[in-house]
């Protein structure tokens, strides 16, 4: 596959899982500092990641809402909780992914996606899915 198959396979699957808006904002605020690594993560992370066929990206977005809880990228993980929507991704199961992580990467953290899942969901007028 060449860089340009690349990018256009990862564009599609960036703008299935985060939604049009949030891929328009980004593009529209690309400068000649940052337009290198956007088009880097549209290539690698969506193209050669989350296009593969190992996992269904439902199961993608749980991981990545894990590994966020661990490393504390607040903003990261408010887009990863939205894009869960769109990946069918229920209520319950990110408690689960929450609840595991208060475990492995600590109460503190897991308190605080907690409250920031629940913001989310205020915000895209989630009611439950579970």
């Amino acid at each position: 596959m060449d860089e340009k198959q690349r990018y256009d396979d990862g564009m599609q699957v960036r703008r299935a899982v985060l939604g049009d808006a949030h891929v328009d904002r980004s593009l529209t605020t690309l400068t000649e500092f940052n337009s290198e690594f956007q088009e880097m993560i549209t290539r690698h992370a969506w193209g050669d990641i989350w296009t593969r066929s190992g996992l269904p990206r439902h199961t993608r977005s749980l991981i990545t809402i894990a590994m966020l809880i661990g490393m504390n990228r607040e903003g990261e993980l408010k887009l990863h909780l939205r894009a869960a929507a769109n990946n069918g991704v229920s209520r319950g199961e990110i408690k689960e992914v929450i609840m595991q992580s208060a475990i492995y990467c600590g109460i503190p953290a897991a308190n605080a996606t907690f409250h920031l899942a629940e913001s989310v969901w205020d915000e895209l007028g989630i009611e439950s899915r579970e």
